[in-house]
């Protein structure tokens, strides 16, 4: 009994550990991730990011073009836009999920979105 429930542990811990799979996004999810990027109350990407068809763009940040090839890894930009510090201690990009700007679910709207860039 006592070796089959190591078992049932091991094997849920190995399936906890593995990289989180994400459903293709709806258009409806691309689209509230566009909302959240663009709104100067929310994501308010634009401040900093030239980016699809935005209006009066910033141009402290990179231009955010190509994101899927440049960020092929998902989960990294998912910790980027969450907490950039801990890739650039100096940048000026708020941490947008560690401040509770943007909540986990937002986030992912918002790569959804990036991601048709």
């Amino acid at each position: 009994m006592r070796k089959g429930l190591i078992s049932v542990c091991l094997t849920t811990l190995a399936l906890s550990a593995t990289a989180p799979v994400f459903a293709e996004p709806t258009q409806a999810d691309i689209d509230r991730g566009k909302e959240l990027a663009f709104s100067r109350k929310d994501g308010n990407c634009l401040a900093c990011h030239k980016m699809d068809d935005g209006k009066l763009t910033g141009n402290i940040g990179p231009e955010l073009v190509d994101m899927k090839t440049r960020y092929p890894d998902r989960e990294i930009l998912f910790k980027r836009i969450w907490d950039e510090t801990q890739f650039n201690p100096m940048t000026v990009m708020p941490p947008f999920g560690r401040h509770m700007i943007l909540s986990e679910e937002e986030i992912n709207r918002v790569i959804d979105y990036l991601y048709t860039l």
